[in-house]
């Protein structure tokens, strides 16, 4: 998972995003998109790249060069681009809707009806961001939803395994990946446990509380 700004990849914390600052991470120097790519590839054989474009959602110029070459590096890449719609950035590209960016309910259905795309349920300090109406209804989820936790991305709190366990609980059979507070292998262990498909991992990858070790055993 990479947070791009201005050009760069940035550090999330806590959906502060008016504080966010280019990523010092301990895999690589530098923040270059393409930098942080190839050095999270050599850590481990990832085959999907989750990018959130933070200017295309809040309105800004995306970052288009950048992720046409970061879908280079990745068999699929997932962008969050907003209300933005991406084309020509690689064959494998998944449109990622986060419900924060959805003006209303219908734009929502609207958009999810177009079909290949991933919902990002979105939750902020406040509680659930966008339509109501979007989280409460899984049948209108697409077969593949991430439980967006901006409050603990970048922390040291752990996953929201209550709102995971609640989300599982409805989701009928579709994939659900957890976004947000990831620590240790254990926290990697437990998601697994409880049956989520997948996580969105950066800070832990960055600042080495996650391994090669501890990825190649969830891995495979």
């Amino acid at each position: 998972m990479i947070d791009l700004m201005g050009g760069v990849v940035v550090h999330a914390r806590r959906g502060d995003r008016a504080n966010y600052r280019p990523i010092a991470s301990g895999l690589c120097e530098g923040a270059e998109p393409v930098r942080i790519a190839q050095a999270l590839r050599e850590l481990a054989p990832f085959r999907t790249l989750y990018v959130a474009d933070l200017d295309a959602i809040a309105g800004r110029e995306p970052h288009r060069a950048e992720l046409a070459e970061l879908a280079q590096n990745f068999e699929r890449l997932w962008i969050d681009a907003g209300e933005v719609r991406l084309a020509g950035a690689g064959p494998g590209l998944r449109r990622v809707l986060g419900t924060e960016s959805m003006g209303d309910a219908e734009s929502g259905r609207a958009a999810l009806r177009e079909g290949a795309s991933v919902l990002s349920l979105d939750h902020g300090p406040e509680g659930r961001r966008g339509p109501a109406e979007l989280h409460e209804r899984a049948e209108l989820w697409p077969d593949e939803v991430i439980v967006m936790t901006l409050a603990r991305v970048g922390g040291d709190t752990g996953p929201d395994y209550d709102r995971l366990r609640a989300t599982l609980a409805r989701a009928e059979g579709r994939r659900i990946y957890a976004a947000g507070g990831v620590r240790d292998a254990e926290d990697l262990r437990r998601l697994a446990d409880l049956g989520i498909a997948g996580v969105l991992l950066a800070s832990a990858l960055h600042d080495g509380r996650l391994g090669a070790a501890d990825l190649a055993a969830v891995m495979g």
